[in-house]
């Protein structure tokens, strides 16, 4: 294992790379508030890592300090992604509450409970790009309710735990397509999804990118959810796009707030409706507006 005391962000930070980084079963990441701001971030790895890379990726993270005040120990064998998420309380979320099998009976009836179990798959809802999506959709299901808008097609790339589209397939009652490149991502997923009888409601598809035949058949999408990072939220910028639907909603996440603007500019053609900061972390929901919108837009005169 190895970990390091640092501040609350950083330590997000680093427990957001290092995930991105890793396969899913190599390592499992867990975060314990030490109380006077100092957070812990404990890192447990299934054979030992390359000390100079961990340091590497913390430093990318958060700086040359926290590298520097990285520990290493040998540790006994121990089911550590489930001692890592044992602990962590029910997160609301608008109408969203993520939890764990030892909270199901303590969600109010008037929210949506969404239960996620201890597994090799990233998207617990602790974490403030999970929050963010997730209030991004609470908002546009408020809007799609006065509006009386029909069905909408959602998809949800780079799914993870499933947690969005789950979200997604309940609020909305509708069908979703969820992706991602890990298959052991898309196995855990399909099973979240069953546990909270969305199963049927989901297609979940291993995909890299983009351009996979299931995707394309199905587009255009009324709602995309990419929760990744800025480097492929800049390279699916202009498939993404072409996917969207007239009208279509797209909530970009992954971003560190330093980086919103240059998604924003990836994805030109698209407007900002809305950007949601939680716990350091960006959250984006851009429109993508109809032709006739736009043309009103165009000719209305200036006042």
């Amino acid at each position: 294992m190895a970990w390091l005391e640092t501040d609350e962000q950083s330590a997000r930070r680093i427990a957001a790379l290092l995930a991105e980084s890793y396969d899913a079963g190599e390592l499992a990441v867990a975060l314990y508030d030490r109380g006077g701001g100092r957070w812990r971030a404990a890192m447990y790895f299934d054979a030992a890592p390359d000390a100079k890379a961990i340091r590497s990726l913390v430093a990318l993270a958060a700086g040359a300090k926290a590298a520097k005040a990285l520990r290493f120990a040998r540790v006994a064998a121990k089911d550590w992604v489930h001692a890592s998420f044992a602990g962590l309380k029910p997160v609301a979320a608008g109408r969203f509450v993520v939890h764990g099998g030892h909270d199901r009976s303590r969600i109010p009836g008037n929210r949506i409970g969404i239960e996620i179990e201890a597994a090799l798959a990233f998207g617990t809802g602790h974490h403030g790009t999970t929050r963010g999506c997730l209030l991004a959709l609470d908002e546009i299901c408020k809007a799609r309710s006065e509006r009386h808008h029909a069905m909408p097609r959602v998809l949800d790339l780079g799914t993870g735990s499933g947690v969005l589209a789950i979200a997604a397939a309940r609020a909305l009652r509708c069908r979703v397509l969820a992706t991602d490149i890990d298959p052991g991502a898309v196995r855990v997923a399909r099973a979240n999804a069953r546990l909270n009888r969305a199963g049927t409601a989901i297609d979940f598809v291993q995909a890299d990118g983009v351009t996979a035949h299931r995707i394309r058949r199905r587009a255009p999408y009324d709602l995309i959810f990419a929760n990744i990072l800025l480097r492929p939220l800049q390279r699916f910028a202009a498939p993404l796009r072409k996917l969207a639907a007239p009208g279509a909603r797209l909530v970009l996440s992954g971003l560190l707030p330093e980086q919103a603007n240059a998604a924003i500019a990836a994805y030109r053609g698209l407007a900002l409706e809305r950007r949601l900061e939680i716990d350091g972390w960006v959250a984006l929901i851009l429109v993508r507006r109809s032709r006739i919108h736009h043309n009103i837009a165009r000719r209305r005169p200036a006042s």
